[in-house]
């Protein structure tokens, strides 16, 4: 009988890791590019060169690999947050204008299908399937990040500010089609400075204004 040795379990390890990396990696491309109903698993194992039951053994089922799809995704976006967000801990507002730079520029480039996210809780409108709640869970992450941005600017409303902010970006990832590539970072760069602002001014009261007493 050969033994398994330490070296060969982590072996199989990592050629597991690799694997389901690898099948991920294919699901993900054709899931973005074609949308998920459009895809089958009999596709990702064919364009994988993998077996079925490779597949299954990483992914129960082919919601489970929506759902790792969409968390992939979702580590992506906000490792880039993170990074730009490090650059200017100390001026929000330059914070907002770098985020809003990378998005439009991901919104312009030529090759861009939507925001994944926004695009598979369209496809899959049942509140209970496991990617549409990835895909609520990053949306309320940005909408809390935005958020924690308008505390920083003095925003009268916090809440309300990063709600219009979130609402902009968003807006931004489904009009993708209507924007030429280098116009989508700017307009909303320009769009944010508006709604800032608008919240960040300190309102004045009847008694204050000019002409009344």
């Amino acid at each position: 009988m050969v033994k398994t040795t330490v070296s060969t379990m982590k072996n199989m390890a990592e050629n597991g890791a690799d694997l389901r990396e690898r099948v991920l990696e294919i699901a993900s491309k054709l899931f973005y590019e074609r949308s998920v109903r459009a895809v089958g698993v009999d596709l990702v194992v064919a364009k994988a060169g993998v077996a079925k039951t490779s597949l299954y053994r990483h992914f129960r089922t082919k919601d489970d690999l929506v759902a790792a799809f969409l968390s992939r995704e979702d580590k992506d976006f906000w490792n880039i947050w993170d990074e730009v967000a490090q650059m200017h801990t100390s001026d929000p507002a330059a914070e907002l204008d770098a985020h809003l730079f990378w998005i439009g520029e991901r919104v312009g480039r030529p090759n861009y299908r939507g925001c994944p996210q926004i695009n598979v809780a369209a496809e899959f409108p049942e509140s209970d399937h496991p990617a549409r709640k990835v895909a609520h869970d990053h949306k309320a992450e940005l909408r809390r990040r935005l958020t924690v941005l308008a505390e920083r600017l003095g925003a009268r409303e916090p809440e309300e500010l990063g709600g219009q902010l979130a609402v902009l970006v968003n807006g931004a990832f489904v009009s993708s089609q209507m924007l030429t590539g280098d116009e989508a970072a700017p307009l909303l760069q320009h769009m944010a400075h508006a709604l800032v602002e608008s919240g960040c001014v300190r309102e004045v009261s009847t008694l204050e204004q000019p002409g009344q007493g």
